[in-house]
This record gives structure tokens, C-alpha cells and sequence, in this order.
């Protein structure tokens, strides 16, 4: 937990018909170049998107030290507290790379509830840890009631898409998969698709989302 305001990277028009904030995955920051590229494509979308960091990773840039990423739940307050920071005057999605985007759907409900939410946006969700099919962290999308999109690697290790039975979701999250992608969505080669594909196709999903949670206010 923290008690400083998180430092916002802003992408898309101010005047947006809504707002995505975006936390990182557990390994690289906000302004890696595959956060650059899909706060990027959501901007082309019209989309107003917020990117932020945990304290963890914010440390880093200090010369605080290489934390460990801690565990989902000891941060939960810290996108809580990214949520009141923005003050989004818009509807707003939250959600993230993996551990961002899990971290994000275990306050979406209750953030939904105070009425500060009104969707939810995971990219690469880890369904389990990669090689531990059986350790599931799906109890809380079973209940979900906040309209949710999942985009996944169709041969993600986190969770793919022979494993989609496996996976208990409410009807209010729709789960999109992505030909031959990986935790990234990126696809091989020979697959005959590309990235940049992927992000793009990602970004209209992430619009329709907006504009069906704004068809229903």
C-alpha cells in the first residue's frame, strides 16, 4: 500500500466518450513498448486511456531497489486508490496487462457498486501460473456482475484456449480469443497474423465494450 497519488501516463482525447485506466503486468511498466502500443491503438479508438504504476514498480525508477512483484491481494488498495486519484468525469473501465488486469477485476464489483466503475478490461488474464492448470484464480469471475472483456492468447501458458472449459465465468464477461497469441496476444510467423493486428482488433473489442456499458446508463 501506498499513500502517495500514483503519476498518470495519459493517451487519447480529453473529451472522450470514456475512460480506460490501465495498471501493468508484473514484470515490466507502464510505458514498456506493449503498453505503448496498446494505450496507442485504444486512443485510436477514441478512447481516453490513464496508465499508472504500483509502488513496487515505481521504485524502481527511484533506484529503490528490483522489488519482487507482491501478491495480487497487497495491492489492491493501490488501485483503489489509482481509481479516486483520476477522478474520471467519464465512464470508466478498469483493467490491465495480467497481473494489472487480475488485480483490477478483484475490486471492479465493489468499485462498480460506489459507482466509480462501470467495466472492466483484462489483457492476458492469468488464469493459473503457467504448468498449474489445477491452481485456478477464477472463483471471483464466477460472480462477476461488472460487464467484462477477457482478451487471451488462444496458446496462452496463463490459460488457453483448450483449458476454456476449465474456466467458470459469469455471463457478464465476455472472453475473446486470439488466434495463435500469447500472454502478449502475439502470434507466431506462421500463423500469418500479426501483432499489430491482434492490438487493433483488441482496441474495437475494448470500444464496443465502452459503447455498450454507454448504450446502458
Amino acid at each position: 500500500m501506498t499513500d502517495s497519488a500514483p503519476n498518470f501516463l495519459f493517451d487519447g482525447p480529453t473529451d472522450a466518450r470514456a475512460t480506460i485506466l490501465l495498471a501493468h503486468g508484473a514484470g515490466a511498466p507502464m510505458d514498456s513498448d506493449w503498453m505503448n502500443q496498446v494505450a496507442a491503438a485504444l486512443a485510436n479508438e477514441g478512447l481516453r486511456v490513464a496508465r499508472f504504476e504500483f509502488a513496487y514498480m515505481a521504485a524502481r525508477r527511484t533506484g529503490a531497489g528490483k522489488k519482487p512483484p507482491p501478491k495480487a491481494e497487497k495491492v489492491m488498495e493501490e488501485y483503489r486508490q489509482a481509481v479516486a486519484a483520476l477522478g474520471a468525469k467519464t465512464p470508466l473501465i478498469i483493467g490491465g496487462k495480467s497481473m494489472g488486469g487480475r488485480v483490477a477485476s478483484m475490486v471492479a464489483d465493489e468499485l462498480a457498486d460506489a459507482g466509480q466503475v462501470h467495466g472492466l478490461l483484462c489483457l492476458g488474464y492469468p488464469f493459473h501460473p503457467p504448468g498449474k492448470p489445477d491452481k485456478l484464480r477464477t472463483a471471483h469471475l464466477a460472480e462477476m456482475t461488472t460487464p467484462a472483456l477477457i482478451c487471451q492468447g488462444a496458446r496462452d501458458p496463463f490459460g488457453n484456449e483448450t483449458e476454456a472449459g476449465n474456466f467458470t465465468l459469469s455471463p457478464a464477461i465476455e472472453l475473446r480469443w486470439f488466434a495463435d497469441g500469447d500472454h502478449d496476444l502475439k502470434p507466431r510467423k506462421a500463423s500469418g497474423l500479426t501483432l499489430e493486428q491482434h492490438i487493433a482488433e483488441m482496441a474495437k473489442a475494448a470500444a464496443a465494450l465502452a459503447d455498450r456499458i454507454l448504450a446502458g446508463q
